[in-house]
């Protein structure tokens, strides 16, 4: 009998005989085509074998528990993703429990304790959640960025020990793991690429580049790429076209961006058809990255490899396939497109850990003006007393090497917003004079960069909102959306600057749009679109994406959902663990940071929150 330590994990459909039981062959249609586009392409992807299907359900095998928590991670992304473009009543709700333990092997069967306690983890998971055991969590905390919370040790069906139950927090902000040491920069990809590439690339293109080691101290850069022709690996060579659209496509959107220099395509495509050492190409282009790839198809699937290269030292710095099947080459091309740049869209991707990484590798007496705002806003990301603290001393800092530079007085005042916004300030006032203070400040430069234009109005359509400007905040929220207009961040939160104005179906549509195109910051989307549901009366709705993120005063917006669905006690709940993060948290202190066009909305959501017991100051 053969035995061996493997990862399980066991996923399963939620609620499905009732699904059945409404539709039976649209519910079994339904399940078969997310299977086959999405479960068994990522757990393929991520090196598992699924060795067992149920009728609503599976168990996959994984020789690695870090390739069976990434995959679990991408397949509640694809999930909601998918989810989103259906009616509710059509949707899928998955759950997944993962286990390392030792198992039988019985030809292509698995069996034992090991397959068992993953079956077991999966009942507990939430509704679009991951519950892992105690043992996957300690292996894998310290090579993800996943953050994991503890549910406890739990008494589960026929095994005889107390279970150490996780769960991890697929929507949280990832952590970021900052060390000071020298040439770790180019690592960061090491650290769980399957798990980054959903956010890599654009957000850093689209709006920072770390200075080079012959940049002149002090001098500013743009993000500077090239887009070469991806191969056509096909047996007949019949898909060059596809290759050069694709290219062309990227070129185009990419040119989009007012902070990012693409090279033309007819510089790019000179590349086309040679072999060349990628440093050499990046040299003779005057680019610091190039994008490659290249196209295949097998029967009716075609698959688009793209990957990211450091043109400096030849590093592949992110990678990923995509595959899709169709015979209309045009819709290929587009939605194939559409993947790459959502994939290399994101806020929070690898590239970004790396521009973290080379600015904290640096010695600080060799901090350039760009190294200290990569320095603050990695700290501004933590999204912690604590990070935002230590933002605005790096942004101090960097003022008095760089005097009056537009890009770190802007960014301390968004630590002083941040302070204020989170409830984390004892005088949220005082931080807001200065946030308006720093903004108008940046402001009154004529000659910003595109980086500096998106986050000083940004910024200003806040404060704008704050003394009932609407008008003047949406304005100030539109110069930011067209210096970054795929942006998903900055898109989501003007919904948040519309849905103040008294444009609550515009939020909805600019949160819908950047879900699109970023679906790894799904935690901020649902935060937005939490009041957005709670305004337009949508209460449930608001409960159920409030429930999935723990963003700012989300435990609030929460409560006020559930009190007007009369459950009181989760609203006090709510509070309390709203209170547990931020003591200081009132009434006074929450309204400070929120002003709408009609009154009453706050009015009554303040009422709310006084039911649900949150101190009035």
């Amino acid at each position: 009998m053969e035995r061996r330590l493997s990862a399980i994990l066991a996923a399963d459909v939620v609620g499905y005989s009732t699904l059945m039981e409404q539709d039976e062959a649209g519910t079994f249609d339904r399940l078969r085509a997310r299977r086959t586009e999405l479960f068994e392409p990522e757990i393929a992807r991520h090196h598992g074998r699924i060795f067992k299907l149920m009728g609503d359900g599976l168990l996959a095998e994984f020789g690695s528990v870090v390739d069976a928590v990434e995959c679990a991670v991408s397949l509640q992304r694809g999930m909601n993703e998918r989810n989103a473009s259906v009616p509710e009543e059509d949707r899928f709700n998955v759950r997944i429990g993962i286990n390392i333990g030792e198992v039988i092997v019985d030809g292509d069967d698995r069996y034992g304790e090991g397959v068992n306690v993953a079956a077991r983890l999966e009942q507990l998971a939430p509704p679009g959640g991951i519950c892992v055991s105690g043992k996957v969590a300690k292996e894998v905390e310290n090579k993800l960025a996943f953050t994991f919370d503890s549910a406890g040790r739990q008494k589960v069906k026929n095994i005889e020990e107390l279970v150490d139950v996780y769960q991890v927090r697929i929507d949280a902000t990832p952590r970021l793991r900052i060390r000071q040491k020298r040439g770790i920069g180019r690592r960061w990809w090491a650290l769980g690429v399957a798990a980054a590439v959903v956010a890599v690339v654009a957000a850093w293109m689209a709006l920072y580049y770390p200075l080079t080691a012959n940049s002149p101290a002090g001098s500013r850069a743009i993000p500077s790429v090239a887009v070469l022709p991806f191969k056509d690996l096909s047996g007949d060579k019949s898909l060059g076209y596809l290759g050069e659209g694709v290219a062309n496509d990227l070129i185009a959107i990419l040119s989009r961006f007012a902070d990012i220099a693409v090279v033309s395509r007819t510089s790019s495509f000179a590349y086309e058809n040679k072999e060349g050492d990628v440093r050499q190409i990046g040299k003779e282009l005057g680019v610091g990255y190039v994008v490659e790839g290249s196209v295949r198809k097998e029967a009716d699937r075609v698959r688009i490899v793209a990957e990211l290269i450091d043109a400096e030292t030849g590093d592949h710095i992110w990678a990923d396939r995509f595959d899709k099947a169709g015979t209309d080459p045009w819709a290929l091309q587009d939605e194939l497109t559409g993947k790459i740049v959502g994939a290399m869209t994101g806020e929070f991707g690898a590239i970004r850990k790396a521009d973290y990484s080379q600015a904290w590798g640096k010695d600080s007496t060799n901090l350039a003006e760009y190294d200290y705002y990569l320095r603050a806003e990695s700290q501004l990301n933590l999204y912690t007393k604590e990070g935002i603290g230590r933002s605005g001393e790096i942004s101090r800092q960097g003022l008095q090497a760089f005097p009056g530079s537009p890009l770190l007085t802007v960014e301390l005042g968004w630590s002083h917003w941040l302070n204020a916004a989170l409830l984390y300030s004892p005088d949220p006032e005082d931080d807001l004079r200065e946030a308006e203070r720093l903004v108008d400040q940046a402001l009154a430069d004529k000659n910003l960069s595109p980086q500096v234009v998106r986050l000083a109005n940004w910024l200003n359509a806040w404060l704008l909102t704050l003394k009932r400007d609407h008008d003047g905040a949406v304005a100030a929220m539109n110069k930011a959306l067209a210096a970054a207009p795929y942006n998903a961040f900055t898109l989501t939160d003007a919904g948040s600057i519309f849905l103040q104005a008294g444009q609550p179906e515009k939020a909805m549509e600019l949160t819908d749009a950047a879900a699109a195109r970023d679906p790894a910051l799904s935690w901020f989307f649902n935060y937005v679109r939490g009041f957005i549901y709670i305004v337009l009366g949508k209460n449930e709705d608001a409960v159920k994406v409030l429930k999935t993120t723990d963003f700012a005063d989300a435990p609030l917006q929460l409560a006020v959902a559930y009190m007007r669905l009369g459950r009181e006690a989760d609203a006090r709940a709510a509070v309390e663990k709203m209170l547990k993060s931020a003591p200081t948290a009132t009434i006074q202190s929450w309204r400070q940071t929120w002003n709408f066009r009609d009154p009453s909305i706050l009015d009554q959501a303040a009422a709310d929150l006084a039911r649900a017991g949150l101190p009035p100051q």
